[in-house]
């Protein structure tokens, strides 16, 4: 079976995602009282040896957040939050917390809930979905362990859909990456939605 999307179906995803990632960061914008820079996201087919390596860069500098989400329809996947060492020391002022007041991976799940459940929800209204969401989980970059964490997962990512997603906060030098897998099993769901939008259009 062919998971990969036709040139139609890339467009309509890809619209879709501008649309929610420019209302999550102008969510996250005001929420910091901040500017935040976008790029543009990129959406690949990958397997489960590419995704591990995709994911796991330097060992010694990087925090993920994961947290699941499932939809209507077949509608499911996990969203990673990545983010650099450098960049989880200026979370208590990104956030305005006094230096005590959380510990850094309270700070992580905090900013990273924001982020997935205001892209995600934004996301879903545009199918005419609704979105529940597992708990976020912090886990280190280490190979083994997000290996181990995939493992875990309720669904097999031996081939997923990953839609990448950098959000940048200029004025505090801070950049974070959002990372969705779509399963194999929720990719052919996600395309029936899609060819259901490019029809009525």
């Amino acid at each position: 079976m062919s998971y990969e999307l036709n040139e139609d179906q890339q467009d309509c995803l890809q619209e879709l995602i501008n649309v929610a990632m420019g209302q999550a960061s102008d969510q996250l914008a005001r929420y910091l009282d901040t500017f935040v820079f976008l790029t543009v996201p990129s959406i690949d087919l990958v397997d489960g040896e590419g995704l591990t390596e995709s994911l796991v860069n330097d060992e010694e500098s990087t925090s993920m957040v994961s947290q699941g989400f499932f939809g209507y329809e077949g509608i499911r996947g996990e969203a990673i939050l990545v983010y650099q060492h450098q960049d989880s020391d200026r979370l208590a002022d990104l956030l305005g917390y006094e230096p005590d007041e959380l510990s850094i991976e309270e700070q992580l799940i905090d900013i990273s809930s924001i982020l997935t459940t205001t892209f995600l929800n934004v996301f879903a209204g545009q199918i005419e979905n609704q979105m529940s969401y597992s708990a976020p989980r912090l886990m280190s970059s280490v190979e083994g362990s997000l290996s181990e964490h995939l493992d875990q997962l309720s669904f097999d990512c031996d081939t997923a859909l990953k839609v990448n997603i950098n959000y940048q906060v200029t004025d505090y030098s801070f950049n974070c990456e959002m990372v969705l897998l779509i399963p194999a099993e929720a990719i052919e769901n996600i395309k029936a939605v899609i060819d259901r939008i490019l029809e009525s259009f």
